[in-house]
């Protein structure tokens, strides 16, 4: 093991250890949990290249990025967990998308979805309902693009965007 590597896998113990509701780390398996999703994987160790450390410029608090020999860059920030960027491959271009999206995001703005599909059914859902969905499909894409098996979250999604095409074919 380099010496980069070892220093690396220190910094992800030690900042898992201070943020453990965010995101933890099993040194044995590899695995990063992020903690808002419960959703896990493997630290890709065989494609590192370095890291960073950063202050975040709102927060103030410390968050490292990890890069990888094929372009991945995976960060671990508080609250967030573990961050990647979104994929607009499915998508297209996106209006204004952020830079970096964890999967607590996902899930907030899954919740707005399915609120304006089932906390106002009278009401036809906004047209910002179907802007969430495809940065839902955007982050779910950055998502598996950084390892996470995201399957069942697309199926959630599946079925809020099945729900969003019935009612707005009604009007």
């Amino acid at each position: 093991m380099t010496a980069d590597i070892a220093l690396a896998k220190a910094k992800v113990r030690d900042w898992a250890e201070k943020h453990s509701r965010a995101a933890l780390y099993d040194d044995e398996s590899a695995a990063l949990l992020d903690v808002a999703s419960g959703k896990s994987i493997r630290f890709p160790w065989r494609d590192f290249q370095a890291f960073e450390e950063k202050i975040h410029p709102e927060t103030k608090e410390p968050y490292l990025v990890f890069l990888f020999d094929d372009g991945r860059q995976i960060a671990l920030v508080d609250p967030g967990g573990v961050a990647f960027e979104p994929s607009s491959a499915n998508t297209g271009p996106l209006k204004d998308p952020p830079p970096v999206v964890c999967l607590r995001d996902f899930l907030t703005l899954k919740q707005r979805i399915d609120h304006y599909l089932y906390e106002h059914r009278d009401e036809p859902p906004p047209k910002e309902a179907l802007d969430l969905v495809m940065l839902c499909i955007a982050i779910l894409d950055g998502a598996r693009a950084a390892g996470f098996d995201v399957g069942d979250l697309e199926g959630d999604l599946e079925k809020s965007l099945n729900e969003l095409e019935r009612r707005t074919s009604k009007h």
